[in-house]
């Protein structure tokens, strides 16, 4: 991480329990409170850098008591106003990616500007934000990471949209064309041109190539306030749909425990986050979240995994998430079903009323919400297969003949159920068109399952 070494003279703070003192010879003539630390300090230092202390310091002055002003609403709290106090001083100090944003907001609450002293904390935290931080893809991350804690102040010096712009044009930027300074998140130091460095000089050697999901984890760590900012101004800035509902599935498993009980096929069970090893949020926290993630996923085919949204929808029914969500849900996985796996449908019945083992409701609106995407897209027409069994007919008809199989899979898997009733079984295999069934021994078969095994022997 880049920084900027501030000052000169050697650390004359110490602490001692819940008060600093400045140990330069010199007896304490003022004293700092900030939350419930105390600063045992000097004013001259002080009020030669800061306007609003230098009024501070005079208005307490007045007043025959110890000389004593509070500060409990400066930015960053006590662990900034010792960095800020130790500046004040020529103290030795770095500026970092971690510590300009929380500087620079309180820089400019208490008036540190060139006026009282060139060189001044709020020029210094500006050009090390503008010539460093946003040159920086890791720096600008761990910066933006930072204005959570002076939120509302960071808004109004514009630093939370300067950080998101450039990430935004880092991420909208194709790595492998410009891997400097972005590829230095992990990988080995490259230079401008590309090459990898080694004690600062160049080998020839080329880093490999990077795929376009190399920021997923970084975002993750954001909250999701800015997490929404972020992706609003990279689609903005034409990132692909695709790259998009990538990310925001990754946000989603990491802070949703429940989609990483059925890891999604292909991922790495390794593939976490720090901020997925913290405890996991609220279950209120999880319901807003999941409610978020479904209003920003696109609704367009095959843009993320049938089985992620089955993991959204089932996870958003343990929640108890708005009905309005449910339902969106249920279309997305209604629009790319021929995708779904039969494991997918298997949905534990979560209602109280525990009428049936499955969810048979809920497949069967999914099935609804297919068969009408399905007729709207023209795939109702009549099939029939050859001497070999192959299907002939519109390659349209492939989708809705997929469906016919595994809805026919299902209801084999659920009939053994004794609580499933004839009329919601009879009605979840008629949904099915005719046409779709080139054979029928899929449904037979569920049909001889569900006499013999739950309602003969019942």
């Amino acid at each position: 991480m880049a920084c900027v070494k501030l000052g000169s003279k050697a650390d004359a703070f110490q602490r001692q329990g819940q008060a600093w003192f400045c140990t330069t010879g010199l007896p304490s003539d003022i004293v700092v409170e900030v939350g419930e630390m105390s600063f045992h300090l000097h004013k001259f230092p002080l009020l030669s850098r800061s306007g609003v202390l230098e009024r501070s310091i005079a208005k307490a002055s007045e007043s025959e008591e110890e000389c004593a002003i509070h500060l409990h609403d400066i930015p960053g709290g006590a662990k900034t106003f010792e960095l800020v106090a130790k500046f004040c001083y020529g103290v030795k100090l770095e500026l970092t990616a971690s510590n300009v944003v929380c500087l620079w907001c309180a820089a400019e609450h208490l008036e540190m500007t060139e006026e009282y002293g060139e060189g001044n904390l709020i020029s210094q935290a500006e050009t090390f934000f503008n010539q460093v931080v946003l040159r920086s893809w890791k720096d600008s991350m761990r910066a933006l990471q930072t204005c959570d804690d002076v939120l509302d102040q960071a808004e109004e010096l514009h630093i939370v949209k300067r950080c998101i712009e450039s990430l935004a044009a880092k991420a909208s930027t194709d790595p492998n064309l410009f891997g400097w300074p972005v590829l230095e998140r992990g990988g080995p130091l490259q230079s401008p041109g590309g090459s990898v460095l080694w004690n600062g000089i160049s080998t020839g050697a080329r880093p490999k190539n990077t795929s376009l999901d190399w920021w997923y984890e970084d975002v993750a760590n954001l909250s999701l306030p800015i997490y929404k900012r972020l992706i609003a101004v990279m689609e903005s800035r034409g990132i692909r749909q695709e790259i998009i509902a990538g990310s925001l599935a990754f946000y989603a498993k990491t802070y949703l425990p429940g989609l990483n009980r059925r890891k999604v096929s292909g991922e790495s069970s390794t593939r976490l986050t720090q901020a997925a090893l913290l405890s996991p949020p609220s279950e209120e926290d999880q319901k807003i979240l999941l409610e978020e993630i479904d209003q920003l996923l696109p609704m367009q085919k095959g843009l993320v995994q049938t089985k992620f949204l089955f993991g959204l929808l089932r996870t958003a029914m343990i929640l108890r998430v708005n009905p309005s969500c449910i339902s969106s849900l249920e279309k997305r996985i209604g629009m790319q079903l021929d995708q779904a796996a039969l494991e997918d449908l298997l949905m534990p019945n979560f209602s109280y009323s525990m009428e049936t083992l499955y969810n048979v409701d809920c497949v069967q609106r999914i099935l609804d919400h297919f068969l009408a995407m399905d007729q709207i897209t023209g795939g109702a027409s009549p099939c029939s297969i050859d001497e070999d069994g192959q299907l002939i007919g519109s390659p349209s008809l492939t989708p809705i003949t997929m469906v016919a199989k595994l809805i026919d899979g299902y209801l084999a898997e659920v009939a053994p159920d004794v609580n499933l009733k004839l009329p919601k079984f009879q009605a979840l295999a008629a949904a099915v068109p005719e046409y779709a069934r080139p054979l029928d021994d899929g449904l037979y078969r569920a049909i001889d399952i569900y006499l013999k095994l739950s309602h003969l022997l019942a």
